[in-house]
């Protein structure tokens, strides 16, 4: 590859993986680049709003992350949101054009496919059939039960610590590049 040289991507756009979404529904379409504050703080805004009902969020490639730190985000902010999650491939074609065309060489066609996310979140309760459906959460009850296991694993830790479990470890001698010191 190193007499080519990458000339143009095309990329594919991906459509909407959920039949039957409303014409008016707010898409949030996050790159790479976009900035997470910016993207909740429209988000956020409009579903506040009470005729706004739902919301999606799609990506692909590298702000695959970024998506859903968005969905979690808002699932945080909004309470009893539904939630249907699809996950689809985007096809780039890139083409490759070679940096001296004298010697000969054809332009490359590289055909990849990018994985792409598009989260649907809603206010009203949508079809548990859907693959991909999550009904809403109790936050409250994960954040419970998650301080009950830490509490217990602390408990476990002091104890073992109480009858010698980690002050008997001898201390290993540090060598350095030359010699022990």
């Amino acid at each position: 590859m190193e007499n080519y040289q990458k000339g143009k991507v095309v990329e594919k756009e991906v459509e909407v993986p959920i039949p039957g979404l409303p014409s008016d529904l707010i898409e949030m379409k996050v790159k790479d680049g976009s900035k997470i504050r910016n993207l909740m703080g429209f988000a956020l805004g409009r579903m506040e709003a009470e005729h706004v009902r739902q919301i999606a969020f799609s990506g692909s490639g590298k702000a695959l992350g970024k998506v859903i730190t968005c969905v979690e985000i808002m699932k945080r902010k909004i309470q009893d949101m539904h939630q249907i999650t699809k996950i689809c491939f985007k096809e780039a074609e890139e083409i490759w054009e070679p940096i001296v065309p004298e010697v000969g060489l054809d332009a490359l066609t590289v055909k990849r496919n990018i994985p792409a996310i598009f989260v649907l979140l809603s206010k009203d309760q949508l079809d548990v059939k859907e693959p991909g459906y999550q009904a809403p959460a109790s936050y409250d009850t994960l954040w419970i039960q998650e301080l009950k296991e830490e509490t217990v694993g602390q408990k476990r830790r002091r104890a073992g610590a109480a009858r010698g479990g980690l002050h008997n470890i001898p201390r290993a001698r540090a060598y350095v590049w030359g010699g022990a010191r």
